[in-house]
């Protein structure tokens, strides 16, 4: 008999939800379930935002809202209210610590810190080798991520959502803690889609990040100097203290992740390919995964039937053939949408939940002959 029913490889954002699903659902009360990650989670390691309606699941722990975004682009600019959306943000050590507490209170969950070396479905079950030792179970659930399998392949366009955030402190007050800055693409694009974001906590605490979607990463130099660049230039801020740094990287691309999935192992978050391959936003759209997830085993279905591709998958790829094709369009793009459409429609278009017709309401928000050209490309 395996060792385990349920093999979790990886404590992130994914692992942990998935974990507490499983852990907190009567259904599985039965089941043996392992959680595996190298590290610990004791560090504010990361950030994760998400816009959300009214409450939700996350709110014991979220660490700020917004209700108003603040967008520029070359011409527009607009300070935004979002009702009946939030802006929510959460700290990476208020989930870990939560998430961590929730699942040692489940009996049939075991954590364990080790390195995973390599997992192999062998048929009848599927086996974790660690530095701890092989572990077997019936069905595994891994984030292990490969970025080589996208590098090696040309069919799907691979971009990255990259950036270098400082959390600062100023002298002044010269923050608006009611405005999230979503995307300011006032900055100069270097022939990239390239903008500020920040998160303002307080009128002198902020989170203020140069973000990029692009394919190559930059020297981080160049990250730090647009952010100062951006401090005294554009926010009139000189006094500061960088209180803490953070810097990241997402996939985002269609390319198709679940052929790495077999009948007993199922690639979970990023390595999934969960993150939304449009905007790179990644935590939300795992939390929806995972519920979906848990369902689909209590229906006892087949890993191969989980979360088919829809036609969303299809809008993000087009997007991607054009930034891939020409990568200074982003700007235009995104300023276009703003400007003609209501951050409310693009949200819910975002999440997956439009009807057929408010889709092609918000795409004809953009520059259309960008994408019915990249559509010509991909049918033609």
């Amino acid at each position: 008999m395996p060792d385990f029913d349920y093999i979790i490889v990886g404590a992130g954002a994914s692992g942990l939800m998935l974990a507490n699903g499983l852990g907190s659902d009567p259904h599985f009360k039965d089941k043996r379930i392992l959680l595996l990650d190298k590290d610990q989670k004791q560090t504010n390691d990361r950030t994760w935002c998400f816009w959300e309606q009214g409450e939700g699941e996350f709110d014991s722990i979220v660490h700020r809202t917004w209700d108003a975004i603040y967008f520029a682009g070359e011409k527009y600019r607009a300070q935004i209210p979002i009702k009946p959306y939030q802006y929510k943000m959460i700290r990476g050590i208020d989930f870990y610590e939560h998430y961590l507490g929730k699942i040692k209170t489940f009996p049939n969950l075991t954590f364990l810190t080790t390195e995973v070396n390599s997992i192999e479905d062998q048929g009848n079950e599927a086996k974790v080798l660690t530095n701890d030792g092989p572990f077997t179970g019936k069905k595994v659930f891994s984030s292990v991520f490969d970025g080589s399998v996208l590098t090696s392949q040309k069919r799907y366009p691979v971009l990255q959502q990259h950036f270098i955030g400082w959390f600062v402190k100023s002298e002044d007050s010269i923050f608006d803690p009611g405005t999230a800055t979503f995307m300011d693409f006032s900055i100069p694009q270097k022939g990239n889609t390239r903008f500020m974001y920040v998160l303002p906590f307080s009128e002198k605490e902020a989170l203020v990040e140069y973000t990029l979607f692009s394919e190559t990463l930059l020297p981080e130099e160049e990250y730090e100097s647009a952010i100062k660049h951006y401090l005294k230039e554009d926010l009139q801020c000189e006094d500061y203290e960088i209180v803490v740094k953070e810097k990241g990287r997402i996939p985002m691309t269609s390319y198709n992740f679940k052929q790495h999935n077999s009948k007993n192992l199922l690639h979970i978050g990023i390595a999934g390919g969960w993150a939304k391959a449009s905007t790179g936003y990644t935590f939300r759209s795992s939390a929806m995964k995972v519920q979906k997830l848990i369902k689909h085993l209590k229906a006892d279905r087949p890993f191969s039937s989980f979360d088919k591709r829809s036609r969303f998958w299809f809008y993000d790829l087009l997007l991607l053939d054009i930034l891939k094709r020409d990568n200074s369009q982003g700007r235009r793009i995104f300023e276009s949408i703003f400007k003609k459409r209501s951050p409310q429609l693009l949200f819910k278009f975002l999440d997956e939940k439009t009807n057929f017709w408010e889709e092609l309401l918000t795409m004809s928000g953009s520059p259309t002959w960008l994408f019915l050209d990249a559509l010509r490309r991909r049918l033609f």
